[in-house]
């Protein structure tokens, strides 16, 4: 695996292509892609969601927002090829994430978080004021959300029928079980094996249990006090989300002190800015350049 250990420049236009690089975090090294449009712009980190490693971002978001933006995704302590072990609280997971934004050298930043990537995201915006420009929340929800305390079964429960169905357990838990929904299931899956070359490893069965315990404990939570997050925030989900029900998505728009809502994608779930990426896209630059 190519490491240096600072930002590399220039960085390559397509997630396909983009190499592998890590960053030394206080004695850890943390696994990472740039791409896209070099420069002094504000970066868009990318804070990823349970489970998930560097492979599993949509080629078609990652992509279509590096055609303007510098575009970053990495894997946060102890997950995929990150070495260390991935902590079971939120909070922790945002300290780890703000410690690699540093380690990259950058004092300011643009945050896309998505599902459990969002909570991280509230977290750092909170804590991090000076650090945050703008943040993108897709799939996410406030801490003591409604139904978030409940994405450890639910997410167990289709990982053990898609081991039964010979099915990837995301075309359960991200899409509608629609014939539309389960279609672009089907072509948001084949988009994740374009790249073939230096994947990601996947999630350690140990790391996927710690976040599930984090996950939960968000849900736990008592209400968020959201007045404490003052940047532009863009909120995106689809209409019927089963894993962080979209109730969440209005819930954080309206508490938001500068809240807005993409209006809720029609037929479609968790995975709503994958199934509606050109849509997506088209928003979230936008909202990052205006």
């Amino acid at each position: 695996m190519n490491a240096p250990r600072s930002s590399p420049t220039p960085a390559p236009s397509s997630c396909k292509e983009a190499p592998t690089r890590s960053v030394s975090v206080r004695g850890v090294d943390f696994v990472y892609r740039q791409l896209g449009a070099e420069g002094d712009g504000v970066p868009l980190i990318l804070l990823h969601h349970l489970a998930a490693v560097l492979d599993n971002w949509d080629p078609r978001v990652i992509d279509g927002l590096a055609a303007r933006r510098r575009v970053i995704t990495f894997d946060n302590r102890g997950v995929g090829a990150s070495g260390g072990s991935t902590p079971d609280t939120i909070e922790a997971m945002a300290r780890d994430a703000v410690l690699f934004i540093r380690a990259l050298g950058f004092e300011q930043v643009d945050l896309l978080g998505l599902s459990m990537g969002g909570f991280i995201a509230q977290v750092i915006a909170a804590q991090e004021p000076q650090l945050v420009r703008k943040v993108i929340l897709a799939g996410t929800g406030p801490a003591g959300g409604p139904g978030i305390d409940k994405i450890t079964a639910l997410t167990l429960q289709d990982t053990l029928k898609g081991f039964l169905t010979r099915k990837d357990p995301k075309q359960f838990l991200f899409f509608t079980d629609t014939e539309h929904g389960q279609r672009e299931a089907r072509a948001f899956l084949e988009r994740l094996k374009e790249r073939t070359d230096d994947r990601d490893k996947a999630i350690s069965p140990r790391s996927f249990r710690a976040q599930l315990k984090a996950i939960r404990r968000w849900g736990l939570q008592p209400p968020a006090d959201l007045t404490r997050i003052g940047q532009p925030v863009l909120v995106a989900n689809g209409e019927s989300d089963r894993m962080v029900p979209s109730e969440n998505t209005l819930n954080l728009a309206a508490r938001l002190p500068r809240g807005e809502l993409v209006p809720l994608y029609p037929d479609a779930g968790h995975g709503g800015i994958f199934q509606y990426h050109d849509e997506f896209v088209t928003r979230a630059l936008g909202f990052l350049e205006s």
